[in-house]
């Protein structure tokens, strides 16, 4: 049984939450943990708050489980762009530079199983 959670408009360039998105795609949920608590981007709060969201959302689904005892993992992890917010900077000479301040949308997927025979096929 699966688990979603989604976390939209995001004030963080796309870019730099796939890289620490990246670190926890297909991992187990404890290390996963890990990974994010000693991981030194601003990125990685958010990501790790949004893993918690998506163990809490699986534990409501499975009432009478206990994640450590199910073997949960990320089993999916994507960053998409979100939208941009379109601001001018002063420039030389009369211009105006044109500053994009991005933002992204995480989507989470946890899952239960055997990752070992997931990895394998």
């Amino acid at each position: 049984m699966e688990a979603v959670a989604k976390l939209n408009n995001c004030p963080t360039s796309p870019r730099k939450m796939r890289l620490v998105v990246d670190l926890i795609r297909g991992e187990q949920v404890e290390r996963a943990l890990y990974i994010l608590r000693y991981t030194n981007k601003e990125a990685a709060l958010r990501v790790e708050k949004l893993l918690l969201s998506a163990i809490k959302n699986w534990e409501s689904k499975n009432e009478g489980q206990r994640p450590e005892d199910s073997k949960l993992y990320v089993k999916t992890a994507t960053v998409d762009g979100g939208r941009q917010l379109k601001r001018l900077r002063p420039a030389p000479q009369g211009r105006g530079y044109r500053i994009r301040k991005r933002s992204n949308h995480v989507t989470l997927i946890v899952d239960s199983g055997n990752i070992d025979q997931l990895i394998t096929n």
